[in-house]
């Protein structure tokens, strides 16, 4: 059973970064976890607001966050709470889960709000084999849709994948990626991590990389060049070691951030500048 309590704050950073990936309408409660996930559940029970988030994580030097959509309301909804928060970005899309709903009016919606200022991202979008909510023909057929609107807009493409990678790579191949491709949550092997870095794909590696199970995901994260490594929450979801089983948030950020610092033997001070000179690159000057 998941702990509803919230984590404590970890140490502060000493240089500030910035969560390339949460989803904040799901942690205020706005929308329900269409999973029912206890951990999402705790979250929301905390009742926490936007701001209280953002000031949280400013506190431990996570000064800027990525909410993304996953289905066309929390596409609206976070773009809303983008344009009205600074330190906030949005992404929007429709998520493989929710293929069966990516209708062209859903789909040119989605693009409109990809337009606006403050979304930076089409996201997330890509394959999950691992549940069977939607077909794999409705799956393909939504992902290569992103990738086009990715394209027609500039922004960059935020990729879901769940036991899906040679499928993934196929797609992007095939349909021709747009200049920014993000791996959200990164989920593959050093080999993966190998065919990405060779495409040009930036890998976002989020709380899973500190379990002690995960040795395969540390080797990966090993060997991302600097140029192409982020770091996540997927908050409220996939919350770091020693909190499995609590709610995520982006103050967590820095557990996540030590770990890979420590597998990269690099010093956390730099690898914080070298991820956020990473996330503008990928999503703009603040």
């Amino acid at each position: 059973m998941s702990d509803t309590r919230l984590p404590a704050a970890p140490e502060p950073l000493a240089t500030e970064v910035f969560d390339s990936h949460c989803h904040l309408d799901i942690m205020v409660g706005h929308r329900q976890a269409s999973s029912g996930d206890p951990v999402a559940l705790a979250a929301q029970a905390a009742r926490a607001s936007v701001e209280e988030i953002v000031r949280q994580a400013r506190e431990v030097g996570v000064t800027r966050l990525v909410t993304v959509g996953y289905d066309l309301p929390s596409s609206r909804w976070n773009a809303e709470a983008a344009a009205a928060h600074p330190d906030v970005y949005a992404a929007v899309a429709i998520h493989p889960n929710e293929a069966h709903a990516a209708t062209p009016e859903a789909l040119a919606e989605i693009e409109e709000l990809a337009r606006l200022p403050h979304v930076r991202a089409v996201g997330e979008t890509g394959l999950d084999y691992y549940r069977d909510w939607a077909s794999k023909e409705d799956q393909h057929a939504s992902f290569r849709a992103h990738i086009e609107i990715a394209k027609r807009t500039g922004r960059a493409l935020v990729i879901h994948d769940r036991d899906a990678h040679d499928d993934v790579l196929a797609v992007l191949a095939d349909q021709g990626a747009p200049d920014v491709v993000v791996f959200h949550s990164f989920s593959g092997d050093a080999e993966l991590a190998k065919r990405c870095a060779r495409a040009g794909y930036f890998m976002s590696f989020s709380g899973p990389v500190t379990y002690k199970n995960a040795a395969g995901l540390r080797e990966a994260a090993a060997i991302v060049p600097d140029e192409l490594l982020l770091v996540e929450t997927d908050a409220p979801y996939l919350p770091p070691t020693p909190h499995r089983g609590k709610p995520n948030a982006p103050y967590l950020i820095p557990l996540t951030l030590r770990c890979l610092a420590e597998v990269r033997g690099a010093d956390p001070d730099a690898l914080a500048r070298v991820i956020s000179a990473n996330g503008e690159a990928v999503f703009g000057a603040w």
